[in-house]
């Protein structure tokens, strides 16, 4: 069909889409920070493996010091003065307590 001297046909193509307004620069500074964030996650991946290998390292380590008495504590069985315990520990008799915390 033809309407006023024009093809039915010409009418119902689509416009073609919008050229990128963005510009050159703005593509490259983006093209940019994306790189950056690429770097930065690889390097964070070289420091999680460090850590992993660090980690089992530290385990060990901390297995040998504790497994070693502090030499700068002094070494007793059993309380060194047993007047201490009495205000570490609890009351024997709570109904004789007169407190409201316990």
């Amino acid at each position: 069909m033809q309407a006023n001297g024009v093809e039915a046909s010409c009418i119902d193509h689509k416009p073609p889409p919008p050229a990128d307004t963005r510009g050159k620069h703005r593509i490259l500074a983006e093209l940019k920070r994306l790189d950056q964030e690429a770097r930065f996650l690889e390097e964070e991946l070289e420091e999680l493996e460090k850590t992993e290998r660090v980690s089992a390292t530290l385990q060990e380590l901390l297995l040998e010091v504790e497994s070693r008495p502090d030499p700068l504590l002094p070494e007793t069985n059993g309380p060194a003065n047993s007047s201490w315990d009495r205000w570490f520990e609890g009351p024997q008799d709570l109904h004789g307590c007169k407190c409201s915390i316990l």
